[in-house]
């Protein structure tokens, strides 16, 4: 288990969270984990768009076992 830390932020922040949680089937302070680690990603690779950041940080948060192999589509037939 981690550690948590209270922290107050803007009410209109944390009411989107709060749907965007429920769409995602997050908690509402995992949601707002989540676009803390987008951005940080986002900050960090600066050359990559923000909607490939957020879903490879969905998919490397995905268990292995439900992962697909990827077939490149030269070998596909």
């Amino acid at each position: 288990m981690s550690a948590t830390t209270s922290i107050r932020i803007d009410q209109t922040l944390y009411n989107q969270a709060k749907v965007d949680a429920a769409a995602e089937h997050r908690t509402i302070a995992g949601q707002i984990e989540f676009w803390a680690k987008v951005g940080r990603a986002a900050l960090d690779n600066p050359d990559l768009p923000v909607s490939f950041v957020a879903e490879a940080l969905v998919s490397m948060a995905e268990p292995r076992e439900d992962a697909t192999p990827f077939v490149p589509r030269s070998r596909q037939q």
